[in-house]
């Protein structure tokens, strides 16, 4: 893998740099991105049951990654603010884990893309998880927050080749 020579955030004196992006062809852009909450499988089986003290663990954490996604410009310096056309967060019970997987879709038309977007949604949705069964079990783990896959722009399609260790 070779780093792109040239750090587009950064101008040629290396200051912060917003990328203009007013030249470029607005175009329905996706993104996915995918990340678990490791824990006991008592935690989960608690976190499946409903019986969360702070409420439906799953309908929280959900709102929680729509609503960040929606604030990703406002965390990320230099990140564009997006018009969101859709956001979807769910959520897959893994014994095998055990734990949470969480993925989100973001998608926009417009003339940047929407990974960081989808990015944030899973991290806040997994931090929102942890938050709502910490009381239950401190030992979670948050891990394997990445990409799977883009579409749009003048870069084109993307997928994650390799597959995240369990």
């Amino acid at each position: 893998m070779t780093l792109a020579p040239h750090l587009t955030h950064l101008s040629a004196a290396g200051e912060a740099n917003m990328v203009d992006i007013s030249g470029k062809a607005a175009t329905e852009r996706v993104a996915v991105a995918e990340g678990r909450v490791v824990m006991r499988m008592e935690t989960l089986e608690f976190a499946l049951s409903g019986n969360a003290k702070k409420g439906d663990v799953f309908a929280t954490a959900r709102v929680a990654g729509i609503m960040a996604a929606k604030k990703t410009h406002d965390l990320i310096p230099l990140c564009h603010p997006l018009l969101l056309t859709n956001i979807g967060v769910d959520f897959e019970a893994d014994p095998a884990l055990p734990g949470i997987r969480v993925r989100a879709l973001a998608k926009v038309g417009g003339q940047t893309g929407v990974e960081m977007e989808a990015l944030t949604a899973v991290s806040v949705a997994c931090l929102t998880i942890y938050d709502m069964l910490k009381a239950v079990d401190r030992g979670m783990r948050i891990d394997a927050i990445e990409l799977v896959q883009k579409s749009g722009g003048k870069s084109g399609d993307w997928t994650r080749e390799e597959i995240s260790p369990q």
